[in-house]
């Protein structure tokens, strides 16, 4: 029997116990969940638990991020701002025309201030209303009082490259004062010496010591380089007058003539980058100037310009959200200039008269921009607190029919004569809203007195018109609305000193008084501030009892921009409206990241 056939019997003799198969199964099963549980389920456990802290570190990680990201933006916010910088244009509508940019001959807003932004002066005002130094860096006053020695700063330069010297200066008063010029400002230098002691000191010799000489200084200096071979009678009309060359924070371009029905035109300038004082922010500066203000609000609204000036009150109403207006006061004051040598006028309780039945709360209250009273012939803030001012009388329309009656002006019916003659006043004023409303209310207080008002309103604009020839030099007027420039010092001697009388003079009212021009004689020298304020309170006094003019308010300019990076500003004190560029070289309409100083 082989081998095989032996094995062949013994399996077949083998039996199963299924008991123990099944003990053994139950007993690998149970190994295999153990090790189940000890190697996979086990570890499921330690997966999760490792995802929880992997979440927990997450978590932190992100809070990490967060708090440095929020330390960052709150560095960004305390340490770095917007601020201006460097580039762009700005464009400025105001009233035109633009006849000349000779600064000895502007007249129109868009005329002055062209001269302001090309031309520089041995003075400008600086934000506190106080006379500072532009082209001048120091100046001497000698014991008399009546010697100024200017020196001039180093560096400045007129935009030719050509430097600018105290010859310049010289030059430009004795063009002033020569009378074939034709200059507006010859009546205030003609006793006045100047004379250049070196390239960068001049001297000034006056007639009598003049306390507020410094403000007289603020006149534009011209090129004398250029202008020495051009004759005076034919400076106006010169080709500098329409392409001129100064030394301020901005040159000259061209004009732009574009609109010849409109009478439009646009002055462009561009940042003088070797100006003194350092390189403006802008680039460029462009004067709009328009016949009317239709034609600045058609400007802004179709944003053609950055700002606008020359507006009324209810103009200013109109502009939309992105404009701001600004609305400082300025050292020029509205008043009722009384002709004191028109028969109807030269009688003092006339004058007393009108003066009690002006009603001036009532007409500063009905205007927009509610200006501040000013009943005193300057601002009341120009002289120490300490100084006691009079009182303007207030109104009292019984005590102003009281005084005509004095005065020998009965009612006939409802007029008042006097020796068959009607009591009637011509009231002059020149156009514009806010003085057509002014009139109206005028008319309408006066006529209560029993006189008649007969009004004329002059279209300054109007190329037929010469006012300063046909209406003030021959003081064709009873009373004048006007407004005047009082200025930074209380010094009002040109409108009211007796030899300031005559066409060329600024004595609107005639007006001669023995004691109001000592007074103000007195006050202009170098005395101590009281007693300079003193004799200013004096004057006023006697101006109160004269009744050469009426004083109705403290004049509120109207700026509107339409919010760039940074222009005028607004919080500084303004002498007169060209003041708006006392801080020209920050002007900006593009902004940069700043960090702040810590």
């Amino acid at each position: 029997m082989s081998s095989d056939d032996r094995g062949w019997r013994q399996f077949q003799k083998l039996s199963v116990d299924r008991r123990a198969i099944s003990r053994r199964m139950k007993r690998a099963e149970g190994l295999t969940t153990r090790h189940a549980h000890r190697f996979i389920v086990s570890r499921i456990d330690n997966i999760r638990n490792a995802r929880r802290r992997i979440m927990t570190w997450l978590a932190l990680v992100a809070l990490v991020i967060m708090g440095v990201g929020g330390q960052m933006l709150l560095f960004h916010q305390n340490y770095q701002t917007t601020g201006p910088d460097y580039g762009g244009l700005y464009a400025e509508a105001s009233l035109g025309p633009v006849d000349t940019l000779n600064p000895l001959y502007a007249s129109s807003t868009a005329e002055v201030s062209a001269s302001r932004l090309m031309f520089s002066s041995l003075y400008v005002y600086d934000r506190t209303g106080h006379a500072h130094g532009d082209l001048a860096e120091s100046t001497q006053v000698d014991q008399s009082g009546s010697v100024y020695t200017v020196t001039l700063r180093p560096g400045a330069r007129w935009h030719d490259g050509a430097a600018v010297t105290a010859k310049d200066v010289e030059f430009t008063i004795g063009l002033i004062k020569n009378p074939a010029a034709l200059s507006p400002l010859r009546i205030n230098w003609t006793d006045v010496e100047a004379r250049a002691l070196s390239d960068t000191v001049v001297q000034f010799k006056l007639p009598a010591p003049y306390a507020s000489f410094l403000n007289a200084l603020t006149f534009p200096i011209l090129p004398r380089h250029i202008l020495s071979n051009v004759p005076a009678s034919t400076l106006r009309e010169s080709a500098f007058s329409q392409a001129p060359i100064g030394s301020g924070p901005f040159k000259f371009t061209y004009i732009q003539s574009a609109d010849r029905l409109q009478k439009y035109k646009a002055v462009q300038l561009t940042a003088n980058a070797e100006y003194y004082l350092g390189k403006p922010l802008l680039n460029k500066f462009e004067i709009h100037a328009y016949a009317d203000t239709s034609g600045i609000m058609t400007a802004i609204k179709t944003n053609e310009v950055n700002g606008a000036t020359d507006l009324t009150p209810s103009q200013i109403s109109q502009l939309s959200g992105e404009y701001r207006a600004m609305t400082p006061t300025i050292n020029n004051g509205t008043y009722l200039i009384i002709n004191t040598t028109m028969p109807n006028m030269s009688d003092v309780k006339v004058r007393r008269a009108l003066q009690l039945a002006t009603d001036t709360v009532a007409i500063r209250n009905s205007l927009a921009t509610k200006p501040p009273a000013l009943r005193l012939p300057f601002i009341p803030t120009q002289l120490t607190a300490t100084t006691s001012l009079p009182a303007a009388p207030q109104y009292d329309i019984a005590a102003a029919r009281k005084l005509l009656d004095e005065a020998g002006w009965k009612l006939d019916g409802t007029i008042r004569k006097k020796d068959g003659r009607e009591l009637a006043i011509n009231l002059v004023t020149t156009k514009d809203d806010t003085n057509a409303h002014i009139v109206k209310q005028l008319q309408d207080q006066w006529s209560q007195l029993g006189m008649t008002v007969a009004t004329q309103v002059v279209n300054t604009s109007d190329p037929t018109v010469h006012f300063t020839q046909e209406v003030l030099q021959p003081r064709k007027y009873d009373v004048l609305l006007r407004d005047l420039a009082i200025g930074a010092d209380p010094d009002v001697y040109a409108y009211w000193h007796s030899s300031q009388i005559g066409t060329n003079g600024y004595n609107f009212s005639n007006y001669t008084n023995r004691l109001a021009d000592a007074a103000l004689s007195t006050a202009r020298g170098r005395l101590p501030l009281q007693q300079r304020d003193l004799k200013y309170a004096a004057f006023a006094r006697q101006w109160l009892e004269d009744v050469p003019a009426i004083g109705l308010y403290q004049d509120v300019y109207l700026y509107a921009t339409n919010r760039p990076q940074s222009s005028a500003d607004a919080t500084a004190r303004w002498v007169s409206a060209t003041d708006r560029y006392q801080n020209i070289t920050e002007w900006a309409v593009n902004t940069q990241n700043i960090y702040k100083t810590p």
